[in-house]
């Protein structure tokens, strides 16, 4: 069984910058790309980002929402994925999540495990 584990969420306040890291126990066929995805209260899951392991290919949300201020970047030695976040903001609210599938997509229903999520909030 593969599983996913986060860390790094917590309280910041605006403007301030946190690491997410997510760790997966193992890898399959169908772990080759790990997205993050968030959740804010009320709303839908929205994808953040996305990355290969191996060549490190990466995909951001189309909107203005992330792009500039989120990084994702991976540590194949490590089984680690990481979403550098820098410059929040507090509508960046929301339980992060990581999950793994067979490749990079925006779709949560084409990832196949899914961690716990990590709670990150922003003060204003």
């Amino acid at each position: 069984q593969v599983q996913l584990v986060e860390s790094g969420g917590g309280l910041v306040q605006a403007g301030g910058s946190l690491r997410l890291s997510c760790a997966i126990s193992k890898h399959t066929f169908v772990t080759s790309a790990m997205g993050w995805f968030r959740q804010a209260p009320g709303k839908g899951r929205e994808f953040v980002a996305a990355i290969t392991w191996g060549v490190g290919s990466t995909y951001y949300a189309d909107s203005d929402s992330v792009k500039g201020r989120f990084t994702i970047s991976r540590d194949d030695a490590k089984n680690t994925v990481y979403l550098q976040m820098n410059s929040l903001k507090p509508e960046d609210t929301a339980v992060y999540t990581c999950a793994a599938g067979l490749a990079t997509s925006v779709r949560p229903e084409d990832y196949v495990y899914w961690g716990q999520g990590t709670q990150v909030t922003v003060s204003s």
